[in-house]
C-alpha cells in the first residue's frame, strides 16, 4: 500500500480506503471480515458518516484493539432521529449524535471531525455563522477532534471551505462521469450538429476546485468513485463502456490534491479488487484509452449532469435531480442518503410544468420532463 500526505493535516493515508455506507447492509461478521481484510492490506483510513446505531457499533466492534491503525473520518451533523438518518445543524443534536459515535467506537477522539453534507450556499453560511461552528470550534480545541474536514458535492462550497482557513481537508464525489465534459465551451459548438463528446475536457469548475485545494494544500478524499457502481456497467454507464474499480481508482488519484479514495465494500473480495490498484500495470490503469474510445451513442439519453438543460423556470436543478436518481435506482433500495439530498433540494422535480425547454438544450438527447416524472415517484413530492 502507498500512502500520501493529506493536505495540511499532515496524515499519511493510504491510497485506497474505505466508505462505511455499504456496511450498513450486512451483518456484525461480515462488517469485521471487510474490516479485517482492508487492515491486513493496509488501508488505513475511513469515512462514517451514517448515524445508524448498528452500523456504528459494527464498526466499533471491528476496530476493537485496533483503533491506532485506523484514521476515521467522523460526521458531524449526521444524527439518528425517529428511526432515520437526518442531517441537522441543531447543536444538541449533533452533540448527542457525535457523541454517540465516539461511545460506539470506543474512543475518545476522532482524526478528521467532517462538517456534514455542505452543499447549498445558505447552509454555508450556517456553518460558518451559528452556534453550529462554535460547536466545531469546541470540539477541535478540546482535542476530540484533530482536524477539521467538510463533506460536499459541490464544487463551488468547495472552494470556499478550502479558501476558509479553517477546513483543512475535503470528502468531495469524484469519478470521471462527474467530472468529464466536452472540449468545448462554445455553446454554438455544444448544442449544434457537430458536436463531438471527446472526453477531453474537465467542468471548469471542478478543475478549479482541484487547483485551489492544491494550492490551499487541503486535500481531498473521494467518495462514489464508482458511481455507486454504474460505471462497472456499460448499460448504466454514460458513457456506453464499463471501467474497472482500478481504473476509477486511478482517475480518483490522478486529480490534484486527491490523497485516498474511499470505496465501499460488500465483500473482501471487493477489498482485493480495489487495493489490487497498487500492483496493477500502467495498462490496467488507464481510463483515458478506454473513454476515449467511447461510442457516441453511449451518450444519447443520459445525463451527464452537465447543467446546460437550465434556465429552468421553476429553477429545479435538473442535473442534480437526474445524479441523485441515477444513485437511487442502482440499488434495490434508496439510500437514506440519497433521500436526504433530493429533499434538501429547494426545488423538487413535482415542481416541473413539463415546458420541455430544457429538452431542446440538451446536447444528449434526455427527456427531461420524463425523468422528472421519474424522480417524482419515486422520491415522491
Amino acid at each position: 500500500m502507498q500512502y500520501r500526505r493529506l493536505g495540511k493535516t499532515g496524515l499519511m493515508v493510504s491510497e485506497v480506503g474505505l466508505g462505511g455506507e455499504w456496511l450498513e447492509r450486512h451483518t456484525t461478521e461480515e462488517c469485521k471480515e471487510v474490516i479485517d481484510c482492508a487492515a491486513g492490506l493496509g488501508v488505513n483510513i475511513m469515512d462514517i458518516w451514517m448515524p445508524g446505531p448498528k452500523v456504528r457499533s459494527d464498526i466499533g466492534a471491528a476496530i476493537s484493539g485496533q483503533r491506532d491503525k485506523w484514521y476515521i473520518q467522523g460526521h458531524i451533523g449526521s444524527t439518528w432521529q425517529n428511526g432515520q438518518y437526518t442531517r441537522t445543524r441543531d447543536v444538541e443534536k449533533c452533540r448527542e449524535a457525535f457523541n454517540d459515535l465516539l461511545a460506539r467506537l470506543h474512543t475518545d477522539c476522532i482524526d478528521l471531525g467532517m462538517i456534514h453534507y455542505v452543499d447549498l450556499p445558505s447552509d454555508w453560511d450556517a456553518v460558518r455563522h451559528t452556534a453550529f461552528f462554535d460547536y466545531v470550534m469546541e470540539l477541535k480545541s478540546a482535542g476530540v477532534i484533530r482536524h477539521i474536514g467538510l463533506s460536499t458535492h459541490n464544487p463551488a462550497i468547495a472552494i470556499e471551505a478550502a479558501q476558509s482557513g479553517f477546513v483543512e481537508m475535503i470528502l468531495f464525489s469524484v469519478n470521471p462521469a462527474f467530472d468529464l465534459m466536452p472540449p468545448t465551451d462554445d455553446l454554438n459548438v455544444y448544442f449544434g450538429d457537430q458536436y463531438d463528446p471527446a472526453l477531453s475536457g474537465i467542468d471548469p469548475v471542478r478543475s478549479r476546485m482541484y487547483r485551489i485545494c492544491e494550492q490551499m494544500d487541503v486535500g481531498i478524499t473521494c467518495m462514489k468513485p464508482f458511481a455507486g457502481g454504474r460505471l462497472f456497467d456499460p448499460a448504466a454507464s454514460p458513457f456506453g463502456v464499463a471501467l474497472t474499480p482500478v481504473q476509477c481508482i486511478h482517475y480518483c488519484l490522478t486529480r490534484p490534491a486527491v490523497a485516498s479514495v474511499l470505496c465501499g465494500y460488500d465483500t473482501p473480495d471487493h477489498v482485493r479488487a480495489a487495493v489490487h490498484y497498487e500492483t496493477a500495470t500502467d495498462e490496467e490503469k488507464d481510463y483515458a484509452t478506454v473513454l476515449s474510445t467511447a461510442p457516441r451513442h453511449s451518450f444519447a439519453g443520459q445525463c451527464t449532469y452537465c447543467g446546460h438543460c437550465k434556465p429552468c423556470p421553476v429553477d429545479i436543478d435538473i442535473a442534480m435531480v437526474n445524479k441523485l436518481y441515477d444513485l437511487a435506482v442502482m440499488q434495490d433500495e434508496t439510500p437514506a442518503s440519497v433521500r436526504e439530498h433530493y429533499n434538501s433540494l429547494t426545488h423538487k422535480a413535482s415542481e416541473c410544468v413539463g415546458c420541455r425547454g430544457c429538452e431542446s438544450r440538451c446536447p444528449f438527447g434526455v427527456k427531461v420532463a420524463d425523468r422528472m416524472a421519474l424522480a417524482t415517484e419515486l422520491f415522491g413530492k
